[in-house]
């Protein structure tokens, strides 16, 4: 069968470039020096492909060659296979920079209001073609599917400790603060660090067994406080923000999540012994694909710009008002 033989081996890519170019340029001298070649390894080269096809792929005319009804099926579909094969080239080319691709990254509230979509946004100006994965879960979570090759990185709070197989980079540091909606009567009507006349308002706290909460916890416990009663616990960041815009909660968030949102405001009392370092979370084991790589390093950039934002606040909050 001619399928059989344009499959075995004997057929091959210079082939099919030596029959477009004797089509396009319409003798076999001409095409011969458009490949830099000599016409008698092209008529030998057409002779090869014309016996595998059996088939005449030109005719031959006293001024040069046009294609037989055969020749035109075939260069057609050659000029396609060519075509294929050159995107493959250029696709694998563009992999390997990090210009074309797919990076899956999760997170989990610290960096998901700003470090995130800043790298995001930078990658995609610089990369268009490449493909972004976003995978919100718990701490607990994230590792797990970073360890099960699930996740190329994760984005947010870096852990105490971590597996052995996980290593950590920072990129700044990011205070929990209090936080209620603009328009709350808390605003303007409780004294700085008075965290005691907090508790009658609702609240919003993490869910049990995160490190937030364990934080949280021991901040009331330091204070002689029992755990507000009137709460929710979530982990939604979608959740959290329409309940603290629409009711009366208060909730201890990243900083940078409040101060991002015009809805929201900051409140006075300070949880000091609460500081996030955020960055990223990558598999020791596994070399960073080049679209990963290419997103560390915006990720790297905003991180920096966040650090200096994070010191000018602070600066800010430290000068006396009024």
């Amino acid at each position: 069968m001619v399928t059989d033989r344009l499959l075995d081996g004997r057929l091959k890519i210079r082939h099919l470039v030596l029959v477009t170019a004797i089509a396009d340029e319409g003798t076999l001298v001409r095409a011969a020096e458009s490949l830099h070649i000599t016409q008698p390894v092209v008529t030998r080269g057409l002779r090869e492909v014309e016996e595998v096809l059996g088939a005449p792929l030109f005719e031959r005319l006293p001024r040069g060659v046009a294609p037989t009804p055969y020749g035109q099926a075939f260069i057609e579909r050659a000029r396609s296979v060519l075509a294929e094969l050159r995107a493959a080239g250029e696709e694998v080319r563009l992999l390997r920079s990090g210009q074309l691709g797919t990076v899956t990254v999760g997170t989990h509230l610290a960096g998901s209001n700003l470090l995130l979509p800043r790298a995001i946004a930078g990658l995609k100006a610089e990369h268009p073609k490449l493909t972004v994965v976003v995978r919100e879960g718990t701490p607990d979570a994230l590792q797990q599917w970073l360890l099960a090759g699930d996740l190329d990185l994760t984005v947010g709070r870096l852990s105490p400790t971590v597996p052995v197989r996980l290593e950590q980079e920072r990129l700044h540091q990011e205070p929990i603060r209090l936080v209620a909606r603009a328009g709350h009567p808390v605003h303007g009507g409780i004294r700085a660090g008075s965290l005691a006349e907090l508790i009658a308002y609702p609240w919003i706290f993490p869910v049990a067994q995160t490190a937030l909460r364990a934080e949280l916890e021991a901040v009331f416990f330091q204070e002689g406080l029992p755990l507000p009663a009137d709460r929710v616990e979530c982990t939604s960041m979608l959740t959290l923000r329409n309940l603290l815009v629409s009711t009366d909660v208060i909730a201890a968030l990243p900083m940078f999540i409040a101060v991002d949102d015009r809805e929201l405001r900051i409140l006075p009392t300070p949880l000091s012994s609460i500081r996030r370092s955020v960055g990223v979370t990558m598999p020791k084991d596994r070399a960073p694909s080049p679209a990963a790589a290419a997103l560390l390093v915006h990720l790297r950039e905003e991180g920096a710009k966040l650090a200096e934002l994070e010191e000018e606040f602070a600066r800010s909050e430290a000068r006396p008002q009024g």
